[in-house]
Order: C-alpha cells, then structure tokens, then sequence
C-alpha cells in the first residue's frame, strides 16, 4: 500500500501542475527562497541553512535541503542574495540555484525592497522509481522495465533550464514584515522522450508583526499563502518570544499539518539563531508516517556603518 501510495504522489508531481516549490514550516526564518525583495531589508549579512525531512518512515518521502544569504551592497540602495535548495521526492531530484538582487528604499521607519532572482532549475526523474503494477505502463514514466508481457525502456529525466522570481517586500525590523512574489516565473515544461515535467509559476503572499506585551514578552502572527493558480495553501502561524531569545509557537496548514516549533538565539549579540519544528500530519498519510522533522541553523552579522561623530573645534577655546 505504501508503494502504491508513493508512486501516485510521484506520478502527481510530476506529470500535473500542482503545488512543486518545497513545503517548509519555518518560513518566518527563511524568507529570501520565497521573496527575492527581502535581500538586503535586514542591513546585515544574514546566512540561514535548514534541513527538512518529511513524512518520516513513508517510502521515498520529501527531503529538503536550503541554503540562503542575503546582504546589503554597501554604499549602494540595493540588496543581494543567493539561495540554493535541493529536493528529492523519491527517483525525482530538483535543484534550485538563484541569485537575488533588491532596489532598497528607505521607507518610514522601515525598508522597501524590489527585487528578482535568476539563475537555473535542474529536474532529473531517475528510471530506478517504483515498477508500476502488472498492465499499468505508461510510456511518460522514465524507466526499464517489464510488467506483465508490456517491456518498456524510457530514458531517466534529467534537464536544466534557466529559473527567474520576482518581488516587492517591506519590513520594520522587529516589529513587522509584508510581502507579494511570483517564483517560476517563465513557467516551462522540461521534456526528455516522452518524459515531461511541468513546472507550474507559484505565487506567495506572506505577512507578519510583533505584539510587544512588555520590553520582555512578544507575541508574534505570521502568515504565508502559497498557490500555483489551481491549488492554494495557507500557513498560519503563532508565535511567543521572550527577551528576544527564546522562542516557542506553532503553525497549523490547512488539511494538512499541525507543527509545534521552538527556538533559541545564542551568542551575546544574539544573532545566532537554532530553530527546530515538528509536524504532526493531520491528512490521510497520518497512518503511514510518524510526522515531520525540520532543523534551521542560522546568523547574521550586523554590516551597517555606525556614523562617526562630528567634531567641531573653536580656536577662542584652547583648554
């Protein structure tokens, strides 16, 4: 049953255009993947790497690997950014590989960010994948293979192609965070035989603010909306800071996961951050996996100039 429930999830993604970007509960920590806007916003050099092992003991589950670093370029009104993300969904391997760029503005108390990444998606679908059942051969399906009397010999999958996102994010540090992006957004299809893979343009909407209670003790909503045009998904979040150090929450995605999540910020500048969160999966695979595990690891360090004082001399003064 688990081989039959894997192969129809694989067979999903690949062959529909449905929800393909990588599922992560800690968003709030990684916003650059979603939003090429963000790059710069913070006005430090900011690194975050998270691991997400999804649907554990479920056969050929997602696992998810990111790395992303933004940066103010210094003297100039602009941000970059760099994000790199590998995901594999049993035979089936996506590389992410985009670097970001920002115009920063100045607004308020906060900062504008207008920003697009570009750089290349690699999709490979290896023939290794689960045999589909006697009678079931689909000639789209890499593989070699023989079911029942049918032989069929398909190439593995294996494409690249160029991968473009584009942003507008505001943000007033510690205290709130808003913005609209569309990744994917030349929307190919990546063909190998008859082997195709669809890549569907996604859309993302996400928000958040602090509620300071007390110099001490925060509450913080966050929220990121998700949708490929046919299917959407909303992430709604709720979060308890204390001293800016630790935190605890949770986040709840509709029909799909209940996540618990707690934090931690280290060092005496508090710019290394430990986050880690579980998902309790509310759908029908409740019964074929023991949950979600997602680890975030990551440090920013402060680049902003501090302006020299100015010093005015009087020569009726001599002491």
């Amino acid at each position: 049953m688990k081989k039959i429930l894997t192969s129809l999830f694989v067979v999903s993604v690949v062959f529909i255009q449905a929800q393909q970007d990588p599922q992560i509960t800690q968003f709030m920590h990684t916003k650059l993947i979603y939003n090429p806007g963000y790059a710069g916003t913070s006005d430090a050099l900011c690194a975050n790497i998270l691991y997400r092992k999804q649907w554990m003991s479920f056969p050929g589950a997602p696992n998810t690997f990111l790395l992303s670093a933004d940066m103010p370029v210094m003297n100039l009104p602009l941000g970059a950014g760099l994000n790199v993300m590998q995901d594999q969904i049993g035979a089936m391997k996506t590389l992410y590989a985009r670097l970001a760029l920002a115009y920063n503005k100045p607004i308020g108390a906060g900062k504008l960010g207008i920003g697009f990444d570009i750089g290349i998606l690699q999709n490979q679908i290896a023939d290794t994948w689960i045999v589909p059942e006697p009678g079931k051969v689909d000639n789209h399906i890499p593989g070699n293979y023989t079911s029942g009397t049918q032989s069929i010999t398909n190439p593995d999958l294996n494409k690249t192609s160029y991968d473009i996102s584009f942003g507008i994010f505001y943000g007033i540090p510690n205290k709130m965070y808003v913005g609209l992006a569309s990744t994917h957004l030349p929307a190919q299809t990546l063909k190998s035989g008859d082997a195709k893979y669809i890549l569907a343009r996604h859309y993302y909407v996400m928000a958040g603010y602090t509620f300071e209670l007390n110099p001490f003790n925060s509450i913080i909503p966050n929220v990121n909306i998700k949708s490929d045009g046919a299917t959407s998904i909303i992430d709604v979040n709720l979060t308890y800071m204390y001293n800016n150090m630790f935190w605890i929450g949770a986040s709840y995605r509709a029909q799909d996961a209940v996540a618990p999540m707690i934090g931690v910020k280290l060092l005496k500048d508090k710019n290394l951050k430990i986050g880690y969160s579980f998902d309790y999966t509310l759908s029908k695979l409740k019964g074929y996996t023991s949950g979600t595990h997602e680890i975030m690891l990551g440090y920013c360090f402060n680049i902003k100039k501090q302006k020299t004082p100015t010093v005015y001399g009087n020569v009726r003064f001599l002491d």
